[in-house]
């Protein structure tokens, strides 16, 4: 349904070495950056992180989350220890869900700015 998204941040520096790690884990990598963007996708740009004046005030009450889809259940852990190492906080460690399926293996986390991300494995039945 969706061909990109992007967001908006305070530091553009700060959330590039956190996506470029917690993304990264994913397999998915910074495609590009140009003037204060950066996008990253694994075959081209499909997430955009933008500095600007006026970011969306994060709100962890609003429903509002990104979730990214993770190759391997080992990828959803690396996500998870990448992205607290780089400046996220922890929002729910990787694990079974069973309240989404007895096969949805994720993990959440809260990037510099806020916003709530998640990555996710459907294991194998």
């Amino acid at each position: 349904m969706f061909d990109h998204m992007s967001i908006g941040v305070k530091e553009l520096a700060r959330s590039g070495q956190f996506y470029d790690a917690a993304l990264g884990a994913l397999g998915y990598e910074r495609a590009t950056s140009f003037d204060n963007m950066l996008g990253y996708g694994a075959e081209r740009a499909q997430f955009w992180v933008g500095q600007v004046a006026h970011p969306v005030p994060a709100d962890r009450q609003s429903g509002l989350h990104f979730c990214f889809v993770a190759p391997t259940q080992a990828a959803v852990d690396r996500f998870y220890a990448a992205g607290l190492a780089n400046g996220g906080e922890d929002n729910g460690p990787p694990g079974v869900r069973p309240e989404y399926g007895q096969f949805y293996y994720a993990a959440f986390l809260i990037d510099p700015d806020g916003y709530r991300l998640e990555a996710f494995f459907h294991r194998g039945e």
